[in-house]
C-alpha cells in the first residue's frame, strides 16, 4: 500500500514507525530504571541502569509523531520532563540517546543531562526542561531571535497542561502574541500533573480558551488520533510560517503510566485507565491502516525493525564509557568572574 491516498493524506508508515520507536524507547527505558532485564535479555543484578527520575510519555506518541512531521531542521524545539517523544521525533540519534540515559559519555550531554534535561542542539531540540512551564519562555525567545534574524524557521514549544497553571505560560503567549513571533505551542493536555489529576485543578476551558483571550488562535485536537494531529498540525505550522504569528494546538491524550517510571499510579481509578487503553493511538493506527486496505505484516515489521534498534541502542549503552572525572568541572560557570569553561 502507498503512504497516501491523496497527496495530502498522512504518511501512516512513516508516523506509525516514529509512534513505535519512541513506545520501544520508553518501555526498555522503563525496565533499565527498575532494575530490570539487561541488554542482552540476562537478568540483571537488580540494580538501574537508568538513574534518577524517568518519566514516561507512554500513550501520548501522536503528539510528538504528528506535530513533528511538519518540521524541518532549521526549526526549534523545547521540550518537557517527559520529552523522549519530543527528541525523537524531531531526529535525535536514538542510541545516543539511550547512552545519554545511562549517564554514559556517548550521550548528548556527555551523560549530564540525563532523562530530564536531554538536548540535542545539532537537530534543533534545544532541551528537555526539569522544571514545569519552563520551556515556554524558552521557545518564545528562540521564536523572538528567528524573527530577528529573518532566516526562516519557526520554534515548536512542546508543555503539559499542568503547565497552563503557573505564569511563564501567560507570559510567554503574552510576549509571542505582542511581536507576532513564529512558534507554535503544543499543550499535551494527558489530564494529570503529576499524581494530581488536572481538571479540578484548571479554571475555564483550558489551555486552548486562555491562547484565544490573548488573541492566539488555537485548535483542539483529538492527541490519541494520529491522522487529526497531522492535519491539524500541518494548518498550524503553515499559518506560522506564513507570518500569521503564534498558533496554539491543545492535543487532548492522556498518560497511561504513572509520574516516573516507578510510579504505579495506585492513586488513579482503574476504569479511568481501562477506558483510555481503548484509545491508544498505535491500536488506532492499526486499524485505520487496515480500513484502508493495508497489508498489517508491513507493520508488525516496522514493530519489530524498532524493537531491534532499541535493542541495539541497549547494548550500546550498557557497554559505553563512563565520563571522565575531569569532566565534572567542564560546563560550569563561576560565581566570582562569571566565565564560562
Amino acid at each position: 500500500m502507498p503512504h497516501d491516498l491523496t497527496a495530502t493524506a498522512p504518511p501512516l508508515l512513516d508516523l506509525y514507525r516514529m509512534m513505535v520507536r519512541i513506545r520501544a524507547f520508553e518501555a526498555a527505558a522503563e525496565v533499565a530504571s527498575q532494575g530490570g532485564v539487561s541488554a542482552y535479555g540476562k537478568a540483571s543484578d537488580g540494580k538501574a541502569q537508568v538513574k534518577g527520575p524517568l518519566h514516561l510519555s507512554t500513550g501520548q506518541e501522536a503528539v510528538p509523531s504528528g506535530v513533528c512531521a511538519h518540521l524541518n531542521a532549521n526549526d526549534y524545539l523545547t521540550s518537557t520532563h517527559r520529552g523522549h517523544g519530543h527528541t525523537l521525533a524531531k531526529g535525535a540519534d536514538l542510541t545516543r540517546m539511550m547512552c545519554e540515559l545511562f549517564g554514559k559519555a556517548t550521550g548528548f550531554n556527555g551523560g549530564k543531562g540525563g532523562s530530564m534535561h536531554i538536548a540535542d542542539f545539532s537537530v534543533g531540540m534545544l532541551g528537555a526542561n526539569g522544571v514545569v512551564a519552563a520551556g515556554l519562555p524558552i521557545a518564545t525567545g528562540a521564536a523572538h531571535a528567528q524573527k530577528l534574524k529573518g532566516e526562516g524557521g519557526i520554534t515548536v514549544c512542546f508543555f503539559g497542561d499542568g503547565a497552563i497553571n503557573r505564569g511563564p505560560f501567560l507570559e510567554a503567549l503574552n510576549w509571542a502574541q505582542i511581536y507576532q513571533l513564529p512558534v507554535l505551542f503544543v499543550c499535551e493536555d494527558n489530564r494529570w500533573s503529576a499524581t494530581t489529576a488536572s481538571a479540578p485543578m484548571i479554571g475555564g476551558e483550558g489551555a486552548s480558551a486562555r491562547a484565544e483571550s490573548l488573541g492566539i488562535a488555537a485548535t483542539r485536537v483529538d492527541g490519541n488520533d494520529i491522522e487529526a494531529v497531522w492535519h491539524a498540525a500541518r494548518d498550524l505550522v503553515g499559518q506560522v510560517r506564513a507570518g500569521q504569528g503564534p498558533r496554539l494546538l491543545h492535543a487532548i491524550t492522556y498518560r497511561v503510566k504513572g509520574h516516573v517510571s516507578v510510579d504505579l499510579a495506585a492513586y488513579r481509578d482503574p476504569a479511568e485507565l481501562a477506558a483510555a487503553l481503548l484509545t491508544d493511538p498505535m491500536a488506532r493506527a492499526r486499524q485505520r491502516f487496515a480500513a484502508l486496505g493495508g497489508d498489517l505484516k508491513q507493520l508488525d515489521a516496522i514493530e519489530q525493525a524498532a524493537h531491534d534498534e532499541v535493542q541495539a541502542a541497549l547494548a550500546t549503552a550498557s557497554a559505553a564509557p563512563w565520563p571522565e572525572a575531569a569532566s565534572a568541572y567542564t560546563d560550569i560557570q563561576t560565581t566570582g568572574a562569571g566565565q564560562w569553561y
